[in-house]
Parts: C-alpha cells; sequence; structure tokens
C-alpha cells in the first residue's frame, strides 16, 4: 500500500533513479535525447512533477503556477545540438524559463516506447489482437506485431481503435482493389514509419506517415490508419503516472498538465 505523500518530497536524484527504472535509458533509439535534459545548479526537492507530452510554453507557465520543480516530458524539448540561448527566439524562452525558475526536465521518450508495458504495449491493448512480439528481432524493439486467429474487417478495427485512444477520427488510407480481411497488424506510436517498415502486415498502425511511405505501403498491400501524433501517446501519462507514484512510494504527486493538447484541431 502506497503512502501519503510526504512533506518533503524526494530528491531529483531519486526522481530520475524511478524513470529510469519505468524506461531504463539504454533502450532509447540512438538518434533520441532521452533522459534528464535540465537540472538546477543547486538541488531541489520534488514535491510535485508534472507529466506533459510536450513541453511547450502553456506547460512551463502550468509548472510554475502548479509549483512543480519536475516536467516529466515525453517529447524531449532539447533535440538538436544547443550553440546559443536568447530572449529573443520564441522557442528558447521556455528553457530560460525553465532555468530561472528552477524546475528539471526528464524526457523517457522512446525508451517508454520499447520497454515491456510501456506505450507501444498500451497502445497494443487497444487492438486486442494476439502478441506476436516486436517488429525488430530483439526483445524490447520499436513497434509491435499482433495476430487475430481470424480475420477482422477494418471497420471493426477502426471503431476499436478510435473508441480506444478516445479520438473523433482517423485517417485510412487503402490498397486498391477489393477490400481484404485484416489478420495481421503492426504498430507503433508517434511517427513510427522507421519501425514499421518492411514489417510483413496487413496494417501499419501509427500516429502519422509522409505521403510517399503511405503510398509505398498500400502499393505493398497493407492499409495504413493514422491517428495524429500525439493520440497515440497521451493516453498513456494516466498510466506513467499511476508508476512514479507507485515506484517513488507517494513521496512525490505527479500531475498531468492540463496545458497538455494535440496541436492539431479538425476544422469542418
Amino acid at each position: 500500500m502506497m503512502k501519503e505523500q510526504t512533506k518533503n518530497g524526494a530528491t531529483l536524484k531519486q526522481v530520475v533513479a524511478a524513470m529510469e527504472r519505468i524506461a531504463p535509458p539504454d533502450l532509447a533509439e540512438e538518434w533520441d535525447n532521452a533522459g534528464l535534459l535540465l537540472a538546477p545548479s543547486r538541488s531541489v526537492r520534488v514535491q510535485r512533477a508534472l507529466l506533459t507530452i510536450d513541453c511547450t510554453p502553456e506547460v512551463v507557465a502550468e509548472a510554475i503556477q502548479r509549483k512543480c520543480a519536475c516536467i516529466i516530458a515525453y517529447h524531449p524539448p532539447i533535440f538538436e545540438p544547443v550553440s546559443r540561448l536568447s530572449p529573443e527566439r520564441p522557442a528558447d524562452r521556455r528553457l530560460i524559463r525553465l532555468l530561472e525558475s528552477r524546475i528539471a526536465v526528464y524526457s523517457p521518450h522512446t525508451a517508454l516506447d520499447m520497454v515491456e508495458g510501456g506505450v507501444n504495449d498500451w497502445l497494443a491493448a487497444g487492438v486486442q489482437g494476439k502478441d506476436a512480439g516486436s517488429v525488430a528481432p530483439i526483445p524490447y524493439g520499436p513497434g509491435r506485431l499482433l495476430t487475430f486467429d481470424k480475420g477482422h474487417a477494418l471497420k471493426t478495427l477502426t471503431d476499436r481503435v478510435r473508441a480506444f485512444l478516445k479520438v473523433r477520427y482517423l485517417r485510412v488510407a487503402r490498397p486498391a482493389g477489393k477490400a481484404r480481411l485484416i489478420r495481421k497488424v503492426a504498430l507503433c506510436a508517434g511517427a513510427g514509419i522507421s519501425a514499421l517498415e518492411g514489417a510483413e502486415a496487413d496494417l501499419y498502425l501509427t500516429g502519422e506517415m509522409k505521403h510517399h511511405d503511405m503510398l509505398t505501403a498500400i502499393t505493398r498491400g497493407i492499409t495504413v490508419l493514422l491517428s495524429e501524433h500525439t493520440h497515440t501517446e497521451r493516453g498513456y501519462l494516466p498510466i506513467l503516472r499511476k508508476r512514479l507514484l507507485r515506484e517513488l512510494d507517494g513521496a512525490v504527486e505527479p500531475v498531468i498538465a492540463r496545458a497538455d493538447r494535440d496541436p492539431v484541431a479538425l476544422v469542418r
């Protein structure tokens, strides 16, 4: 049974250790920038951590307002090498505010995708197929493969996925010719073509995909199902909140950002 939140919270080192147990950094893709990205020069006690998909200026303002000493941002707010920081540049202002407010930032990103019980496994649960392993031939590879004993109609799967993700719409790219039943699904959260490319499946499920990658897939007879990038990720935050609460034995209060939202809106 978890203890009630303590007054002293936890050290940043303890929060980082908890996140590394949840999503071991060595699982992250080589190109990724996962881990502790910002840390104050003086030690801080973390009583409240803000969980978000994107570390936008609105999320930074919320972290300050809610007195969060740490942000767990799924997407790394620092990705390319930084040569300078200037308040003249809008993209830099959020980082400067974080530094000035002594708020740490940790990003698990692809490590959280790949780990058992992580984002891709959560997304796979919404498809409700049989686990056929990862797309890559390693235990915790990028993407997941699912199979069905009996073929499923595309509408059955679109209805299932849309309900699971709690979204109003999905985008579908279909191969030409007569519709085929779906027996094998390859999926990857976010922009998953690098994981899915070449996978043998009847359907690819991911957040977004480039036009020509979609054309390549449907030419191979593979249906593509897209749900916008963060739709395939945001629903995992409540699970991450519970896991972090458990790992820190209630010493830190993880809260989900209210300001975090999908940047894409449907206009009729």
